[in-house]
């Protein structure tokens, strides 16, 4: 097991009927002139805006509105919300949302407390060195955004979608209550299920760590509660227990928690995030679903007995400790077959990526990383289309 720090200083609030407290905690937390940030419309058609705004004017606190988030969040509306956060003299800015919203509100605060672009930071991988405080109101289990240290921001001018990790970013406080997740669609649902796996996967899945058992054991434990609550979310959209499964798994997979002793390299989100910076209308985990798969069965060859002891413990695949090969490639595929049952895209056709695009994504993803991205093994333009190949 490697040297680790955990730095998990996001306080969670957890449960049903919790909006009233948003504001009293935010006062706590020292907030006078909040900027609330949302999506679309459903915040304030559900009736979820309007309770948070209600808590937060009782609580005497002033605040002005943003919306217009999109998935794979945009750098342009980031510039707007930090315009109006200096002209409005905001010094809290409130998500309510999924992690579109959350990874948005996250750039406002980092660029009006450095003054710096939040695109610099993002192309550059530099980190900020400070932020206004941020607070989320979640309304999607998938990105772990409300308690992690990295957002995602997409240019959409020059087409590219890259990450800012800095421990700034994580929130200081996020109010989970799995009731706003009720109205998720299947397809949004489905979604978050892959991209909760995909954060404790890839750090499972990694060739730098060693043995850590007991953090196999959580990221195990994880994945199979995340597995058998999808399925129930799936069938029956209001199950309390199996929403609120999912809520906090999210926020557990992406705090670093999962992945205690081991390197964080993320291969498959390098991969992906090519696949939505090029179609914006692939949802970041219908990418992942069609992409980690292909990337298991290419580079299991690297660490046949990692892949075996996943499929064995967190798919019930039995272990042929003669051939642990067959057991990983078993694994994978049951893996596959189970996205595919909640009704996950698995082929790259499936999400409008044609062979003909294979060479300008591969180098377009080199290109983004400055060279090979680190994997099990380095992953030039070459292996990135032999994945694609395995995806088709």
């Amino acid at each position: 097991m490697l040297n680790f720090n955990l730095h998990t200083t996001t306080e969670i609030v957890f449960g049903k009927d919790i909006e009233e407290q948003i504001g009293p905690r935010l006062k706590e937390l020292g907030a006078h002139r909040i900027l609330v940030h949302f999506g679309g419309s459903s915040a304030r058609t559900s009736g979820l805006l309007d309770r948070v705004e209600k808590s937060l004017f009782a609580a005497g606190l002033a605040f002005v509105e943003l919306g217009g988030v999109s998935p794979n969040p945009k750098v342009s509306l980031v510039r707007k919300g930090i315009a109006l956060a200096e002209r409005e003299g905001i010094d809290f800015v409130l998500a309510v949302g999924g992690g579109s919203v959350i990874d948005s509100a996250k750039a406002i605060a980092m660029g009006v407390a450095t003054k710096t672009d939040p695109w610099q930071f993002a192309s550059t991988g530099t980190k900020p060195d400070t932020t206004l405080p941020v607070g989320t109101v979640l309304t999607l289990a998938a990105s772990g955004s409300e308690s992690s240290n990295s957002c995602v921001l997409t240019n959409e001018e020059t087409k590219e979608k890259r990450g800012i990790t800095s421990e700034t970013n994580r929130p200081r406080i996020s109010f989970l209550d799995p009731e706003n997740t009720y109205t998720v669609s299947k397809f949004q649902t489905g979604c978050g299920i892959v991209d909760i796996m995909m954060h404790t996967l890839e750090r499972y899945l990694t060739p730098e760590g060693g043995e850590s058992d007991i953090t196999d054991r959580i990221a195990e434990g994880l994945l199979i509660a995340v597995r058998d609550a999808g399925r129930r979310a799936i069938a029956n959209p209001r199950d309390y227990e199996a929403r609120a499964s999912l809520m906090w798994a999210g926020s557990v997979s992406h705090n670093d928690y999962t992945g205690c002793g081991r390197k964080r390299l993320f291969p498959v989100h390098k991969l992906e995030h090519e696949l939505s910076a090029f179609r914006d209308e692939i949802a970041h985990g219908a990418g992942l679903s069609v992409l980690f798969p292909a990337w298991a069965l290419y580079e299991m060859k690297n660490d046949f007995p990692r892949f075996a002891q996943l499929a064995n413990r967190v798919f019930g695949v039995e272990m042929d400790f003669h051939h642990p090969e067959r057991t990983a490639r078993e694994g994978i595929l049951t893996m596959k077959r189970f996205f595919e049952e909640i009704g996950m895209p698995t082929h790259l056709a499936q999400l409008g990526i044609k062979p003909e695009n294979y060479a300008q994504l591969a180098a377009n993803t080199v290109r983004t990383v400055k060279g090979p991205v680190k994997s099990y093994s380095a992953l030039d333009e070459q292996a990135i289309i032999e994945i694609y190949k395995l995806a088709e």
